[in-house]
């Protein structure tokens, strides 16, 4: 295995002007090879002469997933019809070797030292970053092959493991729109940006009780929310800022809905008595601490695995856990019979419910440890 900070030089062989995502493969791969701290931009001639290498073939479009996986194995190449796609030489006379077969679009000559991966036999990775096991895409980048390879690249972006309106609703929604993005070279943190607009113009028309403007926005704030993270993805530009402001704007701005939802409720003539009021927000807002908290503490504890991916059932609870998205359901039911006050209260017991089912999880997890088990994903089994 080979640490991610000491990673060989990357090197694009071959010439492609088909563009993915904007992006010629050169560009591409320089990206992803500076986001996971390799040097990139070297000059292919000189790949013998340098010892190890990572050689990446611009003929073949790849998912980021192969990248980690391939260059934390010496001596692992990649292949498509046989021909090497991606690898990472452990030496000078393996990169000559593979190189030598990139250029000329043919099977290696010898690969009695190499553990050549062929892709045709459908090899799956753990991808820990977006919680989901997968064989990610690797096809050949043609003019014809280009929408179909962003649709493959967009999708590999999403994560295996997050709430029903995420996973079911809106990914084409998301798609077109990050689609757009890329081609007027609009950035994830502009569409973070926006975001945050209609995430506080919902919040304000949540306070005055206008439910069904508020949701609206709400929507596209939701939809947006999604947008940024695919197109950081699928360009390769995360960064450091971008990521802090979109988790942050996710972990702060729900508890103010919440609120808001239930100060709204006068415009109706709905509003609860200060008893209700604040066994509702106490439920809610000290369930959507108590939740996080448990979710911290059991990636503290677990190897920073998220608890949501330990067994089967915690990936299919998170599709219906009391987070923003599933809660927006169940208020949007209740405004269909025009009850936003009763809608909240069920908001308050899904909370209490979920965040009990969690606590369970965390103790049932300190038991297993403290009967010498240990805690691994079934994602890493799978």
């Amino acid at each position: 295995m080979v640490e991610q900070d000491k990673l060989p030089p990357v090197v694009t062989l071959g010439a492609n002007p088909v563009k993915l995502w904007g992006l010629t493969m050169a560009e591409r791969v320089a990206r992803i090879a500076r986001a996971n701290g390799a040097p990139a931009d070297v000059e292919g001639a000189a790949i013998a002469a340098q010892g190890p290498a990572i050689l990446s073939n611009a003929a073949f479009a790849w998912d980021p997933a192969w990248f980690k996986y391939v260059t934390s194995h010496p001596g692992m190449v990649l292949t498509l019809g046989g021909i090497p796609a991606l690898a990472h030489a452990a030496d000078g006379a393996q990169a000559a070797r593979i190189a030598e077969a990139m250029n000329a679009g043919t099977p290696l000559s010898g690969s009695i030292d190499l553990e050549v991966v062929a892709y045709e036999s459908g090899p799956t990775i753990e991808n820990k970053q977006l919680r989901k096991r997968e064989t990610p895409f690797l096809t050949a980048l043609t003019p014809q092959s280009v929408r179909t390879i962003e649709r493959a690249s967009y999708f590999g972006a999403y994560k295996g493991v997050t709430d029903v309106l995420t996973k079911y609703l809106w990914p084409e929604w998301a798609l077109v729109l990050t689609r757009i993005c890329a081609k007027l070279h609009i950035t994830p943190n502009m569409v973070t940006a926006v975001g945050a607009v209609f995430c506080v113009a919902a919040t304000v028309l949540f306070a005055y009780g206008h439910y069904w403007l508020g949701m609206a926005l709400g929507l596209v704030f939701m939809v947006l929310d999604t947008v940024d993270g695919k197109l950081a993805r699928c360009t390769i530009t995360s960064s450091e800022w971008g990521n802090v402001a979109d988790h942050g704007m996710d972990l702060v701005h729900p508890p103010f809905w919440w609120w808001f939802w239930a100060t709204g409720l006068g415009t109706w003539g709905l509003a609860y008595d200060q008893t209700t009021f604040w066994w509702v927000q106490g439920a809610i807002q000290g369930g959507y601490i108590v939740q996080r908290l448990i979710e911290g503490l059991f990636m503290k504890q677990n190897g920073l695995m998220h608890i949501h991916v330990w067994r089967k059932f915690d990936s299919q609870f998170r599709l219906i856990t009391a987070r923003r998205n599933p809660n927006m359901v169940i208020l949007f039911v209740a405004m269909l019979f025009a009850r936003p006050d009763l809608g909240l209260i069920a908001v308050a017991w899904w909370t209490a419910i979920s965040c009990l089912i969690h606590a369970v999880r965390l103790v049932q997890a300190w038991i297993v440890r403290a009967r010498g088990g240990t805690i691994t994903s079934w994602l890493s089994d799978a």
